[in-house]
Parts: structure tokens; C-alpha cells; sequence
């Protein structure tokens, strides 16, 4: 047994092969929806690999065909999780919801998301900050936190930012339209789409484990720097998203998302 699949997890399934790590997020009764728990395990999995040089890549999948559905609402709004959850929106350095996708950024070798089924909201946050993604066509794609009055959060501003054109990224994260991952790779969201896209990210990760894995690591933090954006982008994710949560017309776009016919106040902030 490895050393890393030899701690126990309650969200998420760890198996190595050749020095492959995947890992599976594993609440198929929740479309593997980020809760709290699963949040946590994430990072602490992260952090353990960035511990494990015999390592040479990471798959990260969905359990039984989808990906992600986002964050656990149920999860969330809990009243005992609030006030943490709040904590993690004034906090001046990131959030946990920030450090759950960009912590990938971090790790050491290289990050392959495999999406399947739905990868919506947190989940496709979570996927844009692997450094390859790897999707079936009939995946669907979503920047779904405008649909209930919120902004995404989860480290956005870093992840996208050289992946996906400024414009594009404008108009998913305004309209929360769902799309499918065929378009995603037209606007530049998904790196390949594949029939059997678990069994192409494995291919790509025994390709890149020939290499030497310095160099593999230097690519990843050059190019990860040419991309870099100040620490305050993060910190305006978090401000904006305490002030529409707090606004009037948060409110209204959950009543709008059961009922077409809800119109929204005139705009609060500026």
C-alpha cells in the first residue's frame, strides 16, 4: 500500500497506479457536491502529496459519472456551518473555498481533472485550477453562481485567469448558462474532450511520468507564473460576495430560480 492511500477519508476514494494517483470525490448520493467535510479532505490530500516526491501526476474524478454539482447548499446552509462560513468570507487571507481549488495550483506534479455527468458552479472552479482538463462531450459546464444571486468565490480570478478569455469568462459567470463540454473546449474551459475521458487523462499522465519530474515541476510554476494575479483579487472574490449575500436582491434570485416570473430590484452596489 502507498503511504498516501493509507489514511482514511469519508469523502473521497485515494488509489495508486505506476506512481498515478487518483483521486476519486466520492458523495454519488450528492453528485459529489463539496461539502464541508470533503472540502477539508481535498486539502489535506493536496498537502500530502506535495510531501510525496515518488508521485508523478494526479487524476481527480467523480464517483459513478459526474463530477461535481458544486457546493453542498444543504452543507452550507446549515445554521451550525454559517457563522464558520462567514469567518471564511472576512478572513483577510483565503478562504476554504478558495484554498480547496488553488491548492492544486500548488501541488508538485502535474493535476488532471476528468469530467463527467455535471461539473457546475464549485466543481468547475475546482476543475480550472488542475492544470488539465479532461472531459467527456456530453458533460455539462456551468458558472452557475449568478443564478442564485452570488458571485464566484472559490478562486476564480487566479484560476481562469490565462485559461479562459476575459469576455467568455464575463459572459458564463453573467448568464450562469449551462453548456456542454464541446463547447466548453471551443471557448477554451476544457483541454480535450475524449469518449473515455478517465482512460485519455491516464495516458497523459504515464506521458508526462516519462519525463523528467524537475523539469515537469519547473514547466508547471513558469507557466503557472506567467499567469499569476495579486493576492487582492482574491480578497475582492471574498468582499464581493459578503456584499450580495447581504444585498436585497440575493433574496430574490433564489425565489427567481423556482419562479421565472420573480423581477429583481433596481441594482444596489456600485
Amino acid at each position: 500500500m502507498h503511504a498516501i492511500t493509507a489514511h482514511q477519508y469519508k469523502a473521497l476514494q485515494l488509489s495508486v497506479t505506476q506512481d498515478i494517483l487518483t483521486v476519486t470525490l466520492n458523495r454519488p448520493h450528492k453528485k459529489n457536491a463539496l461539502s464541508f467535510a470533503l472540502i477539508k479532505e481535498l486539502i489535506k490530500v493536496a498537502e500530502r502529496i506535495g510531501k510525496d516526491k515518488s508521485l508523478r501526476a494526479v487524476i481527480i474524478d467523480g464517483a459513478e459519472g459526474t463530477f461535481c454539482a458544486g457546493i453542498d447548499l444543504s452543507d452550507l446552509n446549515n445554521p451550525k456551518n454559517r457563522a464558520y462560513a462567514f469567518w471564511e468570507l472576512i478572513k483577510p487571507w483565503q478562504s476554504l473555498f478558495q484554498r480547496v481549488c488553488l491548492v492544486w495550483r500548488e501541488v508538485p506534479i502535474p493535476v488532471i481533472a476528468v469530467l463527467e455527468g455535471h461539473c457546475i458552479g464549485a466543481g468547475l472552479q475546482l476543475a480550472l485550477a488542475c492544470d488539465i482538463r479532461v472531459s467527456h462531450p456530453d458533460c455539462k459546464l456551468s458558472i452557475m453562481e449568478a443564478k442564485w444571486g452570488l458571485v464566484p468565490d472559490m478562486g476564480l480570478s487566479q484560476s481562469a485567469f490565462g485559461v479562459v478569455r476575459a469576455d467568455i469568462l464575463k459572459e458564463l459567470a453573467m448568464s450562469a448558462r449551462l453548456i456542454d463540454a464541446v463547447e466548453g473546449e471551443t471557448l477554451g474551459l476544457i483541454t480535450h474532450c475524449s469518449n473515455e475521458p478517465f482512460e485519455h487523462a491516464k495516458r497523459l499522465a504515464a506521458e508526462f511520468a516519462e519525463r523528467s519530474p524537475d523539469a515537469v515541476l519547473a514547466s508547471k510554476r513558469v507557466i503557472n507564473a506567467m499567469h499569476q494575479q495579486p493576492a487582492t483579487t482574491l480578497y475582492k472574490e471574498k468582499v464581493w460576495q459578503v456584499k450580495v449575500m447581504l444585498g436585497r436582491n440575493r433574496k430574490l434570485a433564489l425565489k427567481k430560480a423556482k419562479d421565472a416570473s420573480v423581477t429583481f430590484a433596481k441594482r444596489q452596489f456600485r
